[in-house]
């Protein structure tokens, strides 16, 4: 059963990072990443994964040492459960990455290698967005006009 939601975790999320990538202009594209719940599938893996372990897991994330998070992931369960967490994480991640993009008018062209870092390095993915999106202001980047006072 591990084996078959190890490999289902990334399956189900492969669609949305190709929508992202492939078909970056598709209205389609819009309409299902705009939504939160693409993640859902993932979290879904990981809670079957991780809740019957709830004895091993909570000791592990409550008072975290190396050798005890070590343990905890050295098991077919625990890698298979920091995998669906990862790829949850990632995919909101490149979601937020990629929604925010379009506002900001971020070519398609540089986004893709930005989505695939993401899906590939999470965190790594993430800090390259964060360094491309300050080249390009769109409306998520305008600040409110401030206040006049009177008189």
């Amino acid at each position: 059963m591990t084996a078959t939601l190890f490999a289902l975790t990334f399956a189900v999320a492969a669609p949305f990072w190709a929508l992202m990538i492939l078909l970056p202009h598709w209205s389609w594209t819009t309409r299902v990443i705009s939504s939160p719940l693409i993640a859902l599938p993932g979290l879904v893996i990981y809670a079957m994964l991780v809740i019957p372990a709830l004895d091993d897991v909570l000791p592990a994330v409550l008072s975290p040492t190396l050798n005890g998070v070590r343990e905890l992931l050295g098991t077919a369960d625990g890698a298979a459960a920091a995998w669906a967490h990862m790829i949850a994480f990632d995919l909101f991640a490149g979601r937020w990455a990629w929604l925010d993009s379009r506002e900001r008018g971020v070519p398609a062209l540089v986004m893709a290698p930005v989505l695939v870092l993401t899906i590939l390095l999470g965190p790594l993915g993430l800090a390259a967005y964060l360094g491309v999106r300050t080249r390009w202001v769109g409306p998520a980047a305008v600040p409110a006009p401030r206040p006049q006072r009177l008189g």
